[in-house]
C-alpha cells in the first residue's frame, strides 16, 4: 500500500477524469496506457483521493490506498494495473477488520467488516455461529443492517461449498458456518453526487 503526501486541501468530490482514466484503462491496460496518462494520475486523482482520506482520517483513523500496480506473480490475470482505486482503514487484507471505499469507473462501494478471515478468526466464528446466544445476536445485527438495504454477507472469498470438518451437514446455521469472511458492501452506481464535495 502506498503512503501519502500531506498537501492540505479539501475534498471536492471525484474529478471526471478519475472516471475517465479508469474507464480506458479498463480498455487498456497496459503500461503505454500508464504512462501516456501518469500525469493525470499524479496531478489530478492522487491529490483528490489525499484529500479525502484526510477529511475522513478524524472519523476513521489513519487511513491507507492501494497501489496502483497489481501483483501478478501468482495470478493468471496478468494485466499491470487495477481498474479500482480504494481506501482502506486496516494493512491486512487477511485478518484485517475495517472499513473500506472502492471506486472504479461503474461507481462506489463502500464495506465494513472482515474481507477475509485469518485462520484464528474463522475458528472464532465458527465457534460464534455454533453457539446460540452470539449466533442469535449476530442473526439480529444481520437482519437490522438488512432492514436498512446493508445486507452482510460472506466477504471476499466464496463460502465453502461442503461444511466446515468438525460440523454436521444438517447444522441449523451450516450456511454461515461455511463464510470465511463477514462484511456489509453498499454499493452506489455512477452518479453526478460522486463528483461533488
Amino acid at each position: 500500500m502506498a503512503t501519502r503526501s500531506a498537501t492540505p486541501a479539501r475534498f471536492d468530490g471525484f474529478p471526471l477524469e478519475l472516471f475517465s482514466f479508469l474507464e480506458g484503462l479498463e480498455e487498456d491496460n497496459s503500461r503505454e496506457y500508464w504512462e501516456a496518462h501518469k500525469s493525470t494520475w499524479k496531478e489530478i486523482i492522487q491529490p483528490a483521493v489525499e484529500n479525502l482520506m484526510r477529511d475522513l482520517e478524524p472519523r476513521f483513523g489513519a487511513l491507507r490506498t492501494f497501489r496502483p500496480n497489481r501483483d501478478v506473480r501468482f495470478s493468471r490475470d496478468k494485466t499491470p494495473y487495477k481498474t479500482w482505486i480504494g481506501v482502506t482503514t486496516t494493512n491486512r487484507a487477511v485478518g484485517g477488520v475495517g472499513s473500506f471505499m472502492r471506486i472504479d469507473a461503474a461507481g462506489m462501494a463502500v464495506a465494513a467488516g472482515a474481507m477475509a478471515f485469518a485462520p484464528d478468526q474463522v475458528k472464532k466464528f465458527r465457534d460464534a455461529i455454533d453457539e446460540e446466544r452470539s449466533a442469535a445476536e449476530f442473526c439480529t445485527i444481520c437482519r437490522d443492517l438488512d432492514a436498512h438495504q446493508l445486507p452482510v454477507g460472506p466477504g471476499a472469498q466464496p463460502p465453502l461449498q461442503r461444511p466446515p470438518a468438525g460440523f454436521p451437514p444438517d447444522h441449523p446455521r451450516i450456511d454461515l458456518l461455511r463464510w470465511k469472511g463477514a462484511v456489509v458492501i453498499k454499493e452506489y452506481a455512477r452518479a453526478d453526487w460522486l463528483t461533488t464535495a
